[in-house]
């Protein structure tokens, strides 16, 4: 397979263009970002156990593993604006859905439909905006700024939806993400389809299978696998340090909250580091410093220390996303690419469903201390798959 800087014979989208996409993928994450705060929460306070809430979770990234591949292909083939009409309507379907019957039943097909709306809509727009890229620098810039799209919903989504919840009660929570992936549609509904690339009839899920054949991109899922379960990790790992150290939820809180807003401040540099650094130099950075990160992140004992390595994680770990998917777009064809995000969308949250029973069973055996430890050292060791990204 050919790497390829950029998309040949179209011209890349205006600033303005660019901040409508990040609008509305904000929109439609922060949708179901709410959601994923105020189901559980809803399901508790109906007498529903801890492992019947941890299910309902699933469900947000289950739905994401089985549909990543047809919306990547049905990207591949309609480009931006139908994928994401289709998602919209999937999505608002699914909230008003908790709204009209809020029901534990209810709340598990809504999970799956924001989860799943809402990732075949990440797919469209991020091949979108690839497609749309002119150069290897404007790749890495592009994917900077769209990458502050999550980490921005990731904040906004729950605050309003705790908001509503104490203020209004659950229902208008539900009404929130029923409405949000409205607003996306009213930012991407008036942008400019790119030239259609002619996609072969015959064959299309084995070409997307056959991606994996390629060296290149399974190192390059294997290190998006490692990197997004240090997401997972630290946000299973943290409470349960807290807890054992006795500190309170709030306090757990602010030091997962710092490492989101780490996360979010790195993005927006990204676009300036971009200019300067090549993306497996970057990727493997990032890998070994959350390998020292996490070995040394058990030992700390205070709320300050906490947090500040989380802080230094976020940095780390938030400056890799957009890395990983400028090198994703150079070497895979242009015709690929829905079905290529799609596989990298399938690993994660394959991991996000697996991920947390597995910590959950090991740091019950060994404690989880011990968790972080291992993975920090496989993560390192993973370091050189990302150096070896290059060219």
């Amino acid at each position: 397979m050919t790497a390829q800087d950029a998309p040949q014979g179209h011209r890349s989208h205006g600033p303005g263009v660019l901040f409508r996409l990040i609008g509305g993928h904000i929109c439609l994450h922060a949708s179901m970002a709410g959601l994923r705060m105020a189901a559980p929460l809803f399901a508790l306070s109906l007498g529903y156990s801890a492992l019947s809430v941890g299910l309902l979770l699933a469900l947000f990234s289950l739905s994401q593993v089985f549909l990543a591949i047809p919306a990547g292909r049905f990207a591949d083939r309609h480009g931006l604006r139908r994928p994401i009409a289709l998602g919209v309507a999937v999505a608002c379907s699914g909230a008003a859905l908790s709204v009209l019957f809020p029901r534990f039943e209810v709340l598990c097909f809504s999970a799956l439909c924001l989860g799943g709306a809402t990732g075949a809509s990440a797919i469209a727009l991020q091949r979108h905006v690839g497609r749309a890229a002119s150069s290897t620098l404007e790749l890495k810039q592009v994917f900077g700024w769209l990458s502050i799209g999550p980490a921005v919903a990731n904040f906004v989504g729950p605050v309003a939806a705790g908001l509503l919840i104490d203020h209004a009660g659950y229902r208008w929570a539900f009404l929130l993400s029923a409405v949000l992936p409205l607003c996306t549609w009213l930012f991407v509904r008036h942008t400019k389809e790119l030239p259609s690339i002619p996609v072969p009839q015959a064959g299309a899920t084995a070409q997307a299978w056959a991606l994996l054949g390629e060296p290149r991109m399974r190192r390059l899922l294997l290190v998006n696998w490692l990197l997004s379960s240090c997401w997972d990790v630290h946000t299973f790992v943290v409470p349960l340090l807290g807890h054992e150290r006795g500190f309170s939820a709030s306090v757990i809180g602010t030091i997962l909250g710092s490492f989101a807003v780490a996360a979010a401040c790195v993005r927006v540099l990204m676009p300036v580091v971009a200019a300067h650094l090549r993306e497996w130099v970057v990727v493997s950075g990032a890998m070994v410093a959350t390998a020292l990160l996490f070995g040394i992140y058990p030992l700390m004992v205070s709320p300050w220390t906490m947090g500040l390595c989380s802080v230094l994680l976020g940095l780390a770990l938030g400056m890799v996303q957009p890395m990983i998917m400028s090198t994703l777009h150079q070497i895979t064809p242009h015709h690929l690419h829905g079905q290529a995000i799609a596989l990298r969308l399938m690993s994660i949250n394959l991991s996000s469903v697996l991920m947390p029973v597995l910590f959950g069973t090991a740091g019950a055996v060994v404690g989880v201390s011990v968790v972080f430890w291992t993975v920090g050292a496989i993560v390192g060791l993973g370091a050189r798959a990302a150096w070896h990204l290059r060219p």
